[in-house]
């Protein structure tokens, strides 16, 4: 198997103005490929400066990428996809929340604009390939079939957002970073190397198009203000909320509950009703997930024809668990070989066979092992 093209291609690089798509670009540069930089502007009204690491896109980050291009040596444009993001992405992540469940903007980030939106308009432009500073790697087998794998470095893998990608999104990524097995400190010392002025650049976190890292208020802004009840398992009435879409499965902090549980421990967020404009809390044994199904399922290569037994990720930023799963009727069943918590309706699950990503799919209902499907 192989990850490095035999050609030089014509590579588009997405430059988000950090140090990671930086490096990306200059090493498929360096490795004889015709690069050419593009930062993709998606907020309608971009800040002249970042909040230290939260958000990006803003007009400063516009000319760290354009900085980078210019000592790379490739050209650079800017694209607006500011109304593209803000349809498919930003109202997405609204809708999702007001209908209680728990998105992931990046990975819809990745499947409708990085690896669309721009995919699309970079063939169309006679681009033969888009190169983002991710952590995952495409790897080329013996037969010219392409697959999606973890990074060499799991402290830094990102495949988890790109398991949306399709076999044709495949065919067209590439990302020179999967193959690093080294620390964030020595990516930053390579552009430091490369005279890349990003190289001390701090990372953004959360969601980019909230800066000041404050979901549930950018909730609030966009949907209002709704009272709504806190209830125990049984109904009883345990304190109030401003909005149900302010909450999510598993969440602990922030219930401003003023009567304790009976048995002295902490209480979890167990089910958001929009319906009702009730969330119900519970003790952290009532959030044991035993199987879900999802919805949307998306294969990175052929779709598996049966039951397999995979290992799950259901976090950007979680462990891996086993479990079995089988596409049927267009979802995607599974069952976990032991229960796992803090499972939530709206956030993707990736299935991996060993390193390689299968697909995902997005949950939509969970069953737990003391209560009834949620």
């Amino acid at each position: 198997m192989t990850e490095t093209p035999q050609r030089p291609l014509r590579v588009l690089a997405a430059m988000s103005g950090g140090v990671d798509s930086a490096v990306a670009a200059a090493r498929a540069a360096e490795a004889g490929h015709d690069v050419t930089g593009v930062h993709l502007a998606l907020s309608a009204n971009p800040q002249s400066f970042r909040t230290g690491a939260r958000g990006c896109c803003t007009i400063e980050d516009s000319r760290d990428a354009r900085r980078a291009a210019d000592v790379i040596g490739i050209p650079f444009y800017v694209w607006d996809l500011a109304d593209r993001f803000r349809e498919d992405v930003v109202e997405d992540f609204v809708a999702e929340y007001e209908a209680g469940r728990t998105p992931n903007p990046c990975l819809r980030c990745n499947e409708k604009i990085k690896f669309a939106a721009l995919l699309d308009k970079a063939l169309a432009l006679g681009f033969d390939a888009v190169c983002t500073g991710h952590y995952a790697k495409v790897i080329v087998r013996e037969d010219g079939v392409r697959e999606l794998h973890r990074a060499s470095d799991m402290a830094k893998d990102q495949s988890y957002v790109l398991g949306v990608l399709d076999d044709k999104q495949l065919a067209h990524a590439m990302f020179p970073l999967g193959d690093t097995v080294t620390t964030k400190e020595e990516i930053r010392a390579e552009a430091e190397r490369r005279g890349l002025a990003v190289a001390k650049k701090p990372d953004s976190h959360d969601i980019c198009f909230i800066a000041d890292g404050d979901t549930q208020g950018f909730l609030a802004q966009r949907l209002g203000k709704a009272e709504g009840d806190i209830v125990d398992e049984s109904g009883a009435k345990l304190g109030t909320h401003e909005g149900a879409y302010g909450f999510t499965i598993g969440q602990r902090k922030g219930l401003r509950l003023g009567t304790p549980a009976p048995d002295g421990k902490p209480r979890y967020v167990l089910d958001i009703s929009p319906v009702t404009n009730t969330v119900t809390v519970g003790p952290a044994t009532a959030l044991d997930v035993t199987g879900l199904t999802a919805i949307k399922p998306r294969w990175c290569g052929t779709a598996p024809t049966g039951p397999g037994t995979y290992t799950a990720q259901l976090r950007a930023h979680g462990g891996e668990t086993e479990v079995t799963a089988e596409p049927a009727d267009g979802e995607l069943r599974v069952s976990f070989t032991e229960p796992v918590r803090g499972v939530a309706p709206g956030q993707a699950i990736v299935l991996y066979d060993g390193t390689r990503v299968v697909g995902s799919a997005t949950i939509a209902t969970t069953t737990r092992a003391t209560a009834a499907a949620v």
